[in-house]
């Protein structure tokens, strides 16, 4: 053990990993898995399109028919009064669309109904219901019992067909224009041809005995409102006329024949005067005051007064001028030059004359209030005087003029009601809101459904979820597939790839390098080989430890094959130290009942009679015996470890079959008398979290005394991998067909049965 141990720390690892070739992009990741699943993909799309165009084949023909109306663009007055239609009349776009909104209304659409009798055709009426769509298909012994048919009430079946036939109806106004179509689409072409026609004539029909109806109600409401009036109209003429001859009043409109009344009447019209002036000159005496209490030229300048003044406006004129040549003057010439300076000085005497000006005009407007309310006052006390001499005229006055307006209000009604009579009863004929244009016509070809639409719109759903499903399982595959994944994912060097073998019946895939020694496989094999050989090149024995993770992923085959391929060129012992699945000696010709491994280590049989030949080559081969009780005791043995020195003695190459990692824990004792681990993983089937844990456990516990630990790629389908992962493209069909080797993918495509065994452990 120790003189392994100071072999091993003279030499560099054999095998370390290797970095990869970069990843491929994406987008060929994404298009190599949907190449790999591309005839699964094409049997959902196909399958899915067949069924769509079943279901397309069977759905009922959709025919449609459209009437194109113009829609006046206001509604026709039966009188002229403008005042009874102005609630009704709106812009002219709302005016549309509430037309638009009272066609397709439930109001039309249910008399439409019982017009056409919807109700018992074939279309709506539950008992003439069609048989369902997939019953041209199915078989009549696999349709369900028809349900009794249960027909509802007459009320409620008329409500059921009036939303059905709302659903059918579609309305399109014709852009800048008074024309609409309204269309209808249904299975009987003859109902779509109709129900638009019928849905017209109903709107323009109701609008008319609407508005007629309308008219004799306002004609007879005009008539008893002329009639009550005219009475009123006379009650108050007679009322006046007896006021005038009891107070003798001779002229009327408010002029008496007294002196004091004109007088009384001339002193009102002066105060009114007086009191709108001192009004005006108060509210201008208000702006002042306020404006002296900002104390600022702006806000004295803002003044209406002030800025009314024609004076004032002139001195504003000339300051803005100054102020332009100011500005002038200020781009030409400097602050010192003396047109800038003149400029500036004639800027302030205007603005000096403009303040002047400003401060007599606040004055005038203070003098004119007072003056203003002097005179509203001198008035005031004159008309208080007049009124005391007026009061019994005044009191005539009121009730003649009271009289008068009452005339005069009932006549302005008995003339206008009289008038609006009049016009109601020779108004205007009725005309029709609207007007078809186009009648609808009997269609000749189905509307719809459009079954090439359904077919391709469901290929390409299924086309679109079979690839999404296709990618979202490469997602979900940790599987190992190509050497690349191998040393990118697993951190560790793929020490040789082997490719899946089609053998004949009764062939042991065990001795596939001695029976085809030509074979893509024996070429892997070899390149195995030559790889232990230069790994530690100055070890003088070699000890290689071959296991995986599970069962069944061809470590044997790889242990058997490479025992044989080593023993061409060196004295080899093949070791199986897989004790609890014995299967060495049914493969390659050995005896199951001779001893074996178990029996050298306990003592109980000697080297010589465990040992033998393997049939028709230079290997000798050590199989397991007797299945011990507990093989991991035995190999845990010091003795175990004394007879792997006796046998390093004996042999040049030894190779030991182990147990699979993820099942028991021999493999890791017996790495500790390997120099090279070979961990065999089956290619598209071992996932690699599971492979990369059984790689780190082996590291930890063997670095740094492993001289090498590397991977077998095994049963790797080339055209596979050729085809949907990018590797082995160009080489590996071409070049392993030359020697007869076939996939089973390849061997299926070609006619060819894969009846050969596969490469198991």
């Amino acid at each position: 053990m120790m003189d392994r141990a100071s072999n091993r720390n003279m030499q560099l690892p054999a095998f370390s990993p290797i970095d990869g070739e970069p990843p491929p992009p994406d987008i060929v990741r994404y298009l190599r898995t949907v190449n790999r699943y591309k005839w699964g993909i094409l049997m959902v799309v196909i399958a899915v399109g067949m069924l769509a165009a079943m279901y397309a084949s069977s759905l009922r023909p959709i025919y449609r028919s459209t009437a194109t109306l113009m829609v006046e663009g206001g509604k026709p007055k039966v009188v002229s009064s403008q005042d009874l239609y102005e609630s009704y009349m709106g812009s002219s776009r709302d005016y549309f669309l509430t037309q638009f909104e009272i066609i397709k209304s439930r109001e039309y659409a249910e008399r439409l109904v019982r017009t056409m009798r919807l109700t018992k055709h074939p279309e709506y009426d539950p008992r003439q219901r069609p048989k369902p769509w997939y019953a041209e298909w199915v078989p009549a012994q696999f349709l369900p019992a028809e349900k009794p048919v249960v027909v509802p009430d007459e009320e409620a079946l008329v409500e059921s067909v009036t939303s059905q036939v709302m659903a059918g109806i579609s309305l399109e106004p014709v852009r800048m224009t008074q024309l609409v179509k309204l269309s209808f689409s249904s299975h009987d072409p003859v109902l779509a041809e109709r129900v638009p026609n019928t849905l017209a004539m109903i709107y323009i029909v109701s609008d008319l005995e609407q508005r007629g109806e309308t008219t004799r109600r306002s004609m007879a409401f005009l008539r008893d409102q002329a009639v009550e009036l005219k009475q009123k109209l006379n009650e108050s003429e007679q009322a006046l006329q007896n006021f005038r001859e009891r107070e003798r009043i001779v002229v009327a409109k408010g002029v008496a024949v007294s002196g004091v009344i004109r007088q009384l009447e001339e002193l009102e019209t002066a105060l009114d005067d007086a009191r709108k002036k001192r009004l005006e000159a108060e509210a201008r005496y208000n702006q002042v005051k306020v404006a002296q209490q900002g104390a600022t030229a702006a806000r004295m300048e803002s003044l209406s007064v002030v800025q009314n003044n024609p004076v004032v406006a002139r001195f504003k004129e000339a300051e803005a001028e100054a102020a332009r040549r100011v500005s002038e003057a200020s781009k030409r010439y400097g602050p010192e030059h003396p047109r800038m300076v003149s400029a500036q000085s004639d800027l302030k005497a205007v603005r000096d004359n403009l303040r002047r000006q400003i401060e007599i005009v606040i004055e005038t407007v203070l003098k004119d209030y007072e003056v203003a309310k002097a005179n509203e006052a001198s008035l005031e006390r004159a008309l208080a005087r007049a009124k005391v001499d007026s009061q019994e005229y005044n009191r005539k006055e009121f009730t003649l003029a009271r009289l008068e307006r009452e005339v005069a209000s009932n006549r302005q009604l008995y003339d206008l009601f009289t008038q609006r009579a009049k016009e109601t009863n020779t108004g205007d004929v009725p005309s029709a809101i609207a007007r078809v244009i186009d009648a609808a016509q009997l269609p000749k070809a189905p509307y719809g459904p459009n079954k090439r639409n359904i077919v391709g719109t469901a290929m390409l759903v299924a086309l679109a979820i079979s690839i999404a499903i296709a990618l979202l399982l490469a997602q979900l595959d940790v599987t190992v597939k190509t050497s690349h994944e191998v040393e990118s994912k697993l951190d560790v060097k793929a020490v040789g790839v082997l490719p899946r073998m089609e053998v004949k019946p009764g062939s042991p895939i065990e001795r596939l390098f001695m029976d085809d020694n030509q074979s893509p496989f024996a070429e892997g094999i070899r390149s195995i080989r030559s790889d232990l050989m230069l790994s530690g090149i100055d070890s003088p024995q070699k000890v290689v430890l071959l296991t995986s993770s599970l069962p069944e992923e061809g470590k044997t085959t790889v242990a058997c094959n490479l025992a044989f391929a080593f023993s061409q060129i060196k004295k080899t012992l093949l070791v199986e130290a897989d004790m609890r699945r014995p299967k060495i000696a049914r493969t390659i010709g050995g005896d199951p009942r001779r001893a074996g491994l178990s029996e050298l280590v306990a003592g109980s049989a000697p080297l010589d009679e465990c040992v033998y030949p393997a049939e028709d080559s230079n290997l000798w081969v050590l199989q397991s015996g007797r299945v011990p009780f507990n093989p991991l005791e035995l190999i845990s043995s010091h003795r175990f470890a004394e007879v792997m020195q006796s046998l390093k003695q004996a042999f040049d190459v030894i190779i030991i079959d182990s147990p699979p990692m993820q099942v028991v824990s021999d493999a890791l004792l017996l790495s500790q008398f390997a120099s090279s681990i070979l961990y065999v993983v089956k290619a598209d089937s071992t996932p690699y979290p599971l492979a990369r844990h059984g790689l780190t456990r082996m590291k930890r516990l063997n670095e740094p005394a492993l001289v090498g630990l590397g991977v077998v790629l095994n049963q790797l389908d080339v055209d596979k991998a050729s085809k949907y992962y990018g590797e082995y493209r160009g080489y590996g069909g071409r070049y392993y067909r030359h020697y007869g080797y076939a996939s089973d993918a390849a061997g299926q495509a070609e006619g060819a049965p894969a009846t050969g065994a596969k490469i198991t452990g």
